[in-house]
């Protein structure tokens, strides 16, 4: 987890970096997995009930944003996938079960 940063304008300001990280990490994943454009897939994994399980929306992106900034883009790509995939696949899991 990275420290909140001091105020709700750089939480915000964060979090706006930390959105496009994230749509760029949700594109590049959904065209690996896929083999192409999947608007819907794109969606889930960027949507904010998808990140409400981990925390708040605007926290979980200010979070990437934190880290893209501190560290780079390979490293935000890590820390998405370390703390935002396990969720995004469980949710997935629970939503598959409760169709059955």
């Amino acid at each position: 987890m990275v420290p909140p940063p001091g105020d709700l304008q750089a939480e915000q300001e964060h979090a706006w970096v930390g959105d496009a990280v994230l749509a760029l990490w949700a594109r590049e994943r959904v065209l690996s997995e896929t083999g192409g454009i999947n608007t819907e897939a794109f969606l889930q994994l960027t949507a904010n009930k998808h990140l409400a399980g981990i925390a708040r929306p605007t926290r979980v992106e200010a979070e990437i944003g934190i880290v893209y900034r501190r560290d780079g883009l390979v490293a935000a790509f890590a820390y998405i996938e370390a703390r935002l995939l396990p969720v995004f696949r469980r949710q997935q899991a629970n939503r598959r079960r409760q169709r059955k």
